[in-house]
């Protein structure tokens, strides 16, 4: 369900010298993903800063390298294959309330994707927040607050 063109992406972060070189010698999360493909208005200079902070040095960027490294695709890696597989299963089962917020025209949750997740996925309800890539919160923050707090309320107290 990993959409195809985010896949290839990933999968040259997983490629070993080359993954290492863009994330970690070229900071590419944060220079290139959030500040100019993740979102659809420009972060101002400021704001990229407060991004920048806890990665200014090159050893500080380990963790972002290895966190594409656990993103599962095509059964790698084993462990986090089963974690996530278990847990869709539990969500499927699940009538516990869910709330998905997504924007357009989107990265990681094309149409099909947010069409699969209202097939199978119970007591969930989805919000189009609007104008959106990837980092949904720098475009659309207000009105992620809002639908979350309305969501929140809308659920029967036990």
């Amino acid at each position: 369900m990993f959409p195809e063109e985010q896949r290839k992406i990933f999968q040259g972060f997983r490629t070993p010298e080359v993954g290492w070189d863009m994330i970690v010698n070229h900071n590419l999360f944060i220079e290139e993903i959030l500040g100019k493909l993740g979102t659809v208005r420009q972060l101002t200079e400021e704001e990229m800063a407060y991004y920048r902070e806890p990665f200014r040095k090159a050893e500080y960027r380990k963790p972002v390298w290895r966190w594409p490294n656990e993103v599962p695709i095509e059964g790698k890696p084993e462990d986090v294959t089963k974690a996530v597989s278990e847990y869709n299963q539990k969500l499927q089962k699940s009538n516990i309330p869910k709330l998905l917020i997504y924007g357009e025209p989107g990265a990681l949750m094309p149409k099909p994707v947010i069409d699969w997740c209202v097939k199978n996925l119970s007591n969930l309800k989805t919000v189009n927040i609007g104008a959106g890539i990837h980092y949904l919160q720098e475009d659309n923050p207000h009105a992620i607050g809002l639908e979350i707090a309305k969501w929140y309320q809308s659920i029967p107290a036990v």
